[in-house]
Protein backbone atom coordinates (compact mmCIF):
# COMPACT_ATOMS: atom_id res chain seq x y z
CA UNK A 1 0.00 0.00 0.00
CA UNK A 2 1.52 3.06 -1.05
CA UNK A 3 1.90 6.21 1.31
CA UNK A 4 -0.84 7.97 -0.59
CA UNK A 5 -2.92 5.25 -0.21
CA UNK A 6 -2.68 4.70 3.48
CA UNK A 7 -3.24 8.37 3.83
CA UNK A 8 -6.93 8.25 2.07
CA UNK A 9 -7.93 4.93 3.99
CA UNK A 10 -6.99 7.40 7.05
CA UNK A 11 -8.80 10.31 6.14
CA UNK A 12 -11.58 8.47 5.10
CA UNK A 13 -12.03 6.35 8.47
CA UNK A 14 -11.93 9.36 10.18
CA UNK A 15 -14.48 11.02 8.29
CA UNK A 16 -16.59 8.34 8.60
CA UNK A 17 -16.13 8.29 12.34
CA UNK A 18 -16.88 11.19 12.65
CA UNK A 19 -20.04 10.97 10.71
CA UNK A 20 -21.01 8.19 12.74
CA UNK A 21 -20.02 10.05 15.93
CA UNK A 22 -22.23 13.02 15.23
CA UNK A 23 -25.22 10.97 14.13
CA UNK A 24 -24.78 9.21 17.60
CA UNK A 25 -24.89 12.77 19.47
CA UNK A 26 -28.30 13.19 17.99
CA UNK A 27 -29.68 9.83 18.72
CA UNK A 28 -28.43 6.95 20.90
CA UNK A 29 -25.76 8.39 22.53
CA UNK A 30 -27.41 11.73 23.29
CA UNK A 31 -28.08 11.30 26.75
CA UNK A 32 -24.24 9.80 27.43
CA UNK A 33 -22.55 12.86 25.46
CA UNK A 34 -24.20 15.11 27.78
CA UNK A 35 -21.50 13.76 30.50
CA UNK A 36 -18.47 15.41 28.74
CA UNK A 37 -20.49 18.89 28.51
CA UNK A 38 -18.11 21.23 30.77
CA UNK A 39 -20.35 23.17 33.06
CA UNK A 40 -18.68 26.10 32.07
CA UNK A 41 -20.23 26.16 28.89
CA UNK A 42 -22.86 28.55 28.44
CA UNK A 43 -25.57 26.63 26.73
CA UNK A 44 -27.78 24.07 27.39
CA UNK A 45 -25.85 20.96 27.83
CA UNK A 46 -28.15 19.24 25.38
CA UNK A 47 -28.31 21.67 22.94
CA UNK A 48 -24.37 21.58 23.07
CA UNK A 49 -24.44 17.87 22.40
CA UNK A 50 -26.66 18.66 19.24
CA UNK A 51 -24.67 21.30 17.80
CA UNK A 52 -21.07 19.08 18.34
CA UNK A 53 -23.13 16.40 16.62
CA UNK A 54 -23.39 18.42 13.24
CA UNK A 55 -20.54 19.83 13.72
CA UNK A 56 -18.64 16.26 13.54
CA UNK A 57 -21.25 15.03 10.74
CA UNK A 58 -20.38 18.50 8.69
CA UNK A 59 -16.46 17.52 9.42
CA UNK A 60 -17.08 14.06 8.76
CA UNK A 61 -18.43 14.68 5.54
CA UNK A 62 -15.70 17.58 4.57
CA UNK A 63 -13.01 14.66 5.30
CA UNK A 64 -14.44 12.45 3.10
CA UNK A 65 -15.69 14.60 0.34
CA UNK A 66 -12.81 16.98 0.53
CA UNK A 67 -10.69 17.75 -3.00
CA UNK A 68 -7.03 17.57 -2.42
CA UNK A 69 -6.41 20.91 -2.49
CA UNK A 70 -9.52 21.47 0.25
CA UNK A 71 -8.11 17.90 2.57
CA UNK A 72 -5.05 20.30 4.60
CA UNK A 73 -7.47 22.89 5.47
CA UNK A 74 -10.40 20.52 6.53
CA UNK A 75 -7.67 18.77 8.25
CA UNK A 76 -6.57 21.81 10.59
CA UNK A 77 -10.30 22.40 11.28
CA UNK A 78 -11.08 18.83 12.50
CA UNK A 79 -7.52 18.81 14.22
CA UNK A 80 -8.79 22.14 16.00
CA UNK A 81 -12.08 20.57 16.87
CA UNK A 82 -10.57 17.65 18.49
CA UNK A 83 -8.31 19.93 20.52
CA UNK A 84 -11.67 22.16 21.41
CA UNK A 85 -13.61 19.38 22.83
CA UNK A 86 -10.85 17.82 25.00
CA UNK A 87 -11.62 19.74 27.96
CA UNK A 88 -15.42 17.49 27.99
CA UNK A 89 -13.04 14.59 28.01
CA UNK A 90 -10.97 15.94 31.23
CA UNK A 91 -14.35 17.35 32.88
CA UNK A 92 -15.90 14.19 32.40
CA UNK A 93 -12.76 12.32 34.37
CA UNK A 94 -11.77 15.25 37.04
CA UNK A 95 -15.59 15.31 37.77
CA UNK A 96 -16.26 11.07 37.72
CA UNK A 97 -18.75 11.20 35.37
CA UNK A 98 -19.59 7.74 34.00
CA UNK A 99 -21.08 7.40 30.27
CA UNK A 100 -20.58 5.79 26.90
CA UNK A 101 -18.66 2.91 28.37
CA UNK A 102 -16.33 5.53 30.74
CA UNK A 103 -17.54 4.18 33.96
CA UNK A 104 -14.21 3.96 35.93
CA UNK A 105 -11.29 6.68 36.86
CA UNK A 106 -8.65 4.67 34.64
CA UNK A 107 -11.09 4.35 31.26
CA UNK A 108 -12.38 8.10 31.77
CA UNK A 109 -8.17 8.71 32.10
CA UNK A 110 -7.06 6.38 29.83
CA UNK A 111 -9.70 7.87 27.17
CA UNK A 112 -7.79 11.32 27.11
CA UNK A 113 -4.24 9.88 25.27
CA UNK A 114 -6.81 9.23 22.69
CA UNK A 115 -7.64 13.04 22.29
CA UNK A 116 -4.03 13.74 20.96
CA UNK A 117 -4.10 10.73 18.57
CA UNK A 118 -7.19 12.18 17.02
CA UNK A 119 -5.45 15.25 16.36
CA UNK A 120 -2.41 13.47 15.32
CA UNK A 121 -4.53 11.53 13.07
CA UNK A 122 -6.45 14.50 11.23
CA UNK A 123 -3.58 16.40 10.16
CA UNK A 124 -1.20 13.66 9.33
CA UNK A 125 -4.21 11.91 7.15
CA UNK A 126 -4.88 15.38 5.41
CA UNK A 127 -1.18 15.91 4.53
CA UNK A 128 -0.56 18.64 7.61
CA UNK A 129 2.46 16.80 9.00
Amino acid sequence: MTEKTAKTLARLTLGSALIFAGVSHLTFARKGFQAQVPDFVPLDKDDTVVYSGIVEMLLGGSLVFANEKQQKTVGQIAAGFFTAIFPGNIEQYTKHRSSLGLDTDRKRFVRLFFQPALVYWALKSTDNI
